[in-house]
């Protein structure tokens, strides 16, 4: 009796180790209504003074009473974003890792990080270099949504690094919507027309380089100075996702 009570041990004992423990399931992501990365071009185009417009814009546009109730209006309420530094090749920086905007608050906050965040670069123009790396941050999001944007500013052209055609179409196949706005540099201002003012337009380059995506769409700043002002309405226009316009220029 005492060796078949021993043997009835021992097979217990080695089934135990065949039979997988059971683990609990992981928490279920956060579900919201858009994984947003806004991407500055930071390139030495921007100058101080523009680098300090754009900043102030994304941060008022975040903060603007019109884009949370775009917010509100999602079936969660609320959306996920990140906010990148770009410029030439592997000069990409999150400045700002993902976080929830859902309230008066959160979009404060938000905005309070991008207005005191420092420059990162100071170099060349890898639009492909920055929605490569935009991509791969929605890639590593810890929310999950059915929308995924991607945001590009910019004011001038793909100058260096990856070909941006080819980060746009695989940023596309991965179900990324890559939207643009454009910053209009006057001709006799340009440091360098051929970039910031190619034929056609910086408008027209970005409607067919970076863009990418069913509703993707191109907004236009027509100098610096207006840029929050179009940011507010690209804010709304994706975070709504409805019908967009082919084009919108800012209020003057």
């Amino acid at each position: 009796m005492r060796i078949t009570r021993y043997l009835l041990s021992f097979a217990a004992l080695v089934l135990t180790q065949l039979v997988p423990a059971q683990v609990p399931s992981a928490r279920a992501a956060e579900q919201v209504d858009l994984l947003l990365a806004l991407a500055m071009d930071v390139s030495r185009s921007m100058e101080q003074p523009k680098f300090l417009l754009q900043r102030e814009g994304y941060a008022a546009a975040i903060m603007n009473p019109q884009v949370l109730n775009a917010i509100k209006s999602g079936p969660h309420q609320k959306i996920a974003v990140c906010f990148i530094d770009w410029s030439g090749p592997a000069q990409q920086q999150l400045v700002i890792d993902w976080s929830v905007v859902d309230s008066v608050a959160s979009a404060r906050h938000f905005g309070d990080l991008i207005f005191e965040s420092s420059r990162s670069f100071n170099d060349s123009t890898s639009i492909g270099g920055g929605i490569g790396f935009a991509a791969a941050q929605i890639a590593r999001a810890p929310f999950e949504a059915e929308r995924h944007a991607i945001d590009v500013s910019g004011d001038g052209t793909n100058n260096s690094g990856r070909d941006v055609q080819l980060a746009r179409d695989q940023a596309v196949a991965r179900g990324i919507i890559v939207n643009g706005i454009v910053i209009l540099t006057d001709i006799q201002l340009s440091r360098n027309p051929p970039h910031t003012n190619p034929p056609g337009g910086i408008e027209k380059y970005y409607r067919d380089n970076v863009i990418g995506g069913p509703g993707s769409f191109v907004m236009v700043a027509e100098d610096f100075s207006s840029f929050g002002r179009s940011m507010v309405k690209k804010l709304i226009a994706e975070i709504a996702g409805g019908p967009l316009p082919r084009r919108t220029a800012a209020a003057r």
